[in-house]
């Protein structure tokens, strides 16, 4: 093992090393660490992988060949004595956070890899430079972001695969069966509407979700689905007020993570606001129609799956996004209009026409559209 020449570290691990990557949460987050999963798995098969993710997150990694092992993380104590009990050989933490720097730390792993300028760093002894270091001036995608700890570590630069998620067969027959309860009948296409987003200024008004899905019906034939998140009870009685008999409405509970893969993973089309479910319908070959206010949309755009993006360019933007730093209110996403919406919608299914229904084995091999 020789520290002061990072890129051994990795070509170096015997043989069947166990790998710990610590990607606790959030929904977003853990699926644009999938490339880098299949990254490493294609190029040293023989490594064991284990992530840690909180547990109401596991699903995202369900049948996933690059990951031997999804380990639970269910607090501090227990999940450190766990982790140094493992003995892993190298620790990347992909967090970046106390709580994944104090469980770094506790591993006892003789390599210990985070990023440059991360709380504290002093814990770590391997440090990665900024991404300029591999992509140059540019600005990058999240998942190239990602990518660079194991560039750092010896994984050679080159082609980065497609997120994937794998939609299991229970819950597809789960979701099959809620769909045909509501009324769609076998076969009849579907679009997923996701209202929701974590922070104001990256949510489109419900009203404006409620005319797209409107015109998907009546112009397109597509019967929209809404799926809101576990906190969005008020957002998805608005929608179903808005919308009455018009749309199936999957209230918060109705589904559990599973059965969201499962249904994003059959749909015509997803439309939706830069959030989680936006990553899960590029992880599972959707095509996707994502409005953005207030984040980055270079940063969080669908990775490698035909996709549109609608947002309107102001000087402000991108921002931490908890308020409007520049006015009174949060035009970016304000600024959104309907007929950008369906404009959007109507290029993408004209350019995907049907969408195939990838099978898992060929979701890692998506090229980008």
């Amino acid at each position: 093992m020789n520290l002061s020449n990072p890129s051994t570290l990795l070509p170096g691990l015997a043989p069947g090393s166990s790998v710990l990557i610590l990607r606790m949460r959030s929904l977003g987050d853990i699926v644009l660490l999938t490339p880098a999963l299949a990254a490493l798995h294609t190029w040293r098969p023989d490594l064991h992988i284990t992530v840690a993710v909180e547990p109401e997150f596991s699903a995202l990694l369900e049948g996933n060949p690059a990951v031997r092992d999804v380990f639970l993380v269910r607090g501090l104590p227990q999940t450190a004595r766990e982790i140094r009990r493992r003995r892993f050989a190298i620790v990347f933490n992909q967090h970046g956070g106390p709580t994944s720097a104090f469980l770094t730390a506790l591993s006892n792993a003789p390599i210990r890899v985070c990023w440059e300028r991360r709380q504290f760093s002093f814990f770590y002894n391997v440090l990665v430079p900024s991404p300029a270091h591999f992509f140059g001036p540019r600005r990058i995608h999240t998942v190239e972001q990602r990518m660079t700890q194991f560039y750092w570590t010896g994984l050679e630069q080159g082609p980065i695969p497609a997120t994937c998620v794998f939609p299991q067969e229970d819950a597809l027959n789960v979701v099959a069966k809620k769909l045909a309860e509501r009324g769609l009948s076998a076969g009849q296409p579907y679009a997923v509407i996701h209202p929701g987003a974590s922070y104001f200024t990256k949510r489109l008004a419900a009203e404006k979700f409620s005319a797209t899905a409107q015109w998907l019906q009546e112009a397109r034939g597509i019967i929209p689905v809404v799926s809101v998140g576990p906190d969005e009870g008020g957002l998805a009685l608005e929608m179903r007020e808005r919308l009455g008999p018009r749309a199936i409405l999957f209230e918060p509970g109705a589904l559990d993570l599973r059965q969201v893969i499962a249904l994003i993973s059959r749909a015509r089309l997803f439309v939706g606001n830069d959030s989680g479910p936006a990553h899960l319908a590029a992880a599972t070959g959707r095509p996707a129609v994502v409005i953005f206010g207030s984040s980055d949309s270079t940063a969080w755009r669908p990775w490698q799956t035909a996709h549109r993006i609608v947002q309107n360019d102001f000087p402000c933007n991108p921002c931490p996004g908890d308020r409007c730093y520049a006015f009174d209110e949060p035009r970016c996403i304000l600024s959104v209009a309907v007929e950008q919406v369906k404009e959007a919608c109507a290029a993408l299914l004209d350019a995907t026409a049907v969408a195939p229904v990838l099978p898992a084995a060929d979701l890692t091999t998506r090229k980008e559209s």
